[in-house]
């Protein structure tokens, strides 16, 4: 009974699947196969895995071998009849759903489910991804690429080991973190490139954050300087990107840390929770301000990827050392110093000595908080070198709400 109610099982969601992508085909009025075909194809290759239990591989074989001839013949047919199809969609779709059913009985369902799901919302899709890929300049493929290479050339060919002093040099895990970061930067930057100038202040904000919220407030200082009546668009650009750095820092330790994020959860909330509210009190002030977002460069290019590389090892190696010879004190100087231009580096450093075992949570949420509040400060910087002193006394009063928080959690906030 109880393979019998499996065999049956087996048997209703091959029909469900091929009934879903059947669906789609004929509502896309494919003439090779619709909702009848479709889910016997899936059956088909349900009952042929079922068979290859007692006599083998065969059945799965000439099933495959069968379906290929009936869609050869197809098309055959509607060649002759001058209404064949260029596109080979419709026959993929066909020999994916019969490995989908014969997926059932040798493997796990749930994946087969997902695979037949996602088989039919990608043939749904056709003309969303065919825009955006006519969308996409060779700019953009580019990056995209470039992603590729970073992640699957490179990233599987390095060493899994520690080299150098305090064994915290990983190739591996150091280009994955590179990988992580480029990454979560690539995405702001696809979708920088559908909405570019059309961003609104908060979108162009949230996007500059993900990319670069130093670049964005270098950026933003620069053309408040330009045109001075920029300013309050600017101020808003500024704090949503500097919100969204919290964003970045609770992802990376949520990823990579299990152990640092429950201590860093709450304090790191706080922070990003009063960014929000100045955010959303700035862009209440001035909300009828527009301002479009400047041009954004492509944050997978290799030299870029290296740098940040050289980077995160040169601060993973200062703060190894600081622990070792500094004690905490010099921790706390490397993460003022790291934090200076990037906060990345310093977090995910912190997250893997905490990770180690080297550093007490306790800790490691308080040298990025560290490295945060530096952060703020260097930005402050660049907008008085760089931008309009209106820029500077809006965005300098509100990191000053901030970076006073920010001491207070430091000091009072229990180990």
């Amino acid at each position: 009974m109880i393979d019998l109610s499996n065999s049956l099982q087996q048997l209703s969601i091959a029909l469900g699947l091929g009934l879903l992508v059947g669906l789609q085909r004929e509502h896309a009025a494919s003439r090779l196969a619709g909702i009848r075909t479709f889910p016997m194809v899936t059956i088909l290759g349900t009952v042929c895995a079922m068979l290859g239990q007692s006599f083998g591989g065969w059945p799965v074989a000439m099933g495959l071998v069968a379906l290929a001839g009936i869609i050869i013949v197809g098309n055959i047919a509607e060649f002759r009849e001058g209404s064949a199809d260029p596109g080979l969609t419709t026959e993929v779709a066909m020999l994916l759903m019969f490995a989908v059913g014969a997926y059932l009985v040798i493997g796990h369902k749930e994946v087969a489910i997902v695979i037949g799901g996602g088989v039919a919302v990608l043939l749904q899709a056709k003309g969303q991804m065919h825009g955006i890929a006519r969308r996409l300049g060779d700019n953009d493929l580019k990056a995209i690429m470039q992603f590729v290479l970073l992640s699957l050339v490179i990233l599987p060919i390095l060493p899994n080991r520690a080299y150098g002093p305090y064994a915290v040099l990983n190739p591996h895990h150091l280009w994955l973190m590179v990988c992580l970061i480029v990454g979560i930067s690539l995405g702001g930057y696809i979708v920088y490139k559908f909405v570019g100038e059309k961003a609104g202040i908060v979108l162009g904000g949230i996007l500059g954050g993900l990319i670069s919220s130093t670049a964005t407030t270098v950026s933003y200082a620069r053309r408040s300087a330009e045109t001075p009546k920029s300013s309050p668009g600017a101020a808003i650009v500024v704090m949503i990107a500097s919100t969204v750095v919290f964003v970045r820092v609770l992802l990376i330790i949520g990823l990579l840390s299990p152990t640092l994020f429950p201590a860093a959860l709450t304090p790191m909330l706080i922070m990003l929770a009063l960014l929000a509210l100045l955010s959303t009190g700035i862009w209440h002030w001035t909300r009828q301000e527009h301002s479009a977002m400047p041009i954004q460069d492509n944050p997978s290019e290799l030299k870029a990827a290296l740098w940040f590389g050289l980077i995160f090892a040169i601060v993973l190696l200062a703060v190894a050392a600081a622990k070792e010879h500094l004690g905490q004190g010099g921790l706390y100087v490397v993460a003022g110093l790291s934090g200076l231009t990037d906060m990345d580096a310093i977090s995910l450093s912190t997250a893997q000595l905490v990770n180690s075992g080297i550093l007490g949570p306790a800790s490691g949420w308080r040298i990025i908080l560290v490295a945060a509040l530096s952060n703020l400060i260097f930005k402050a910087g660049m907008i008085w070198l760089l931008g309009h002193r209106q820029l500077f006394v809006r965005i300098g009063a509100l990191y000053g709400v901030v970076i006073g928080v920010g001491t207070l959690l430091l000091l009072f906030w229990p180990s």
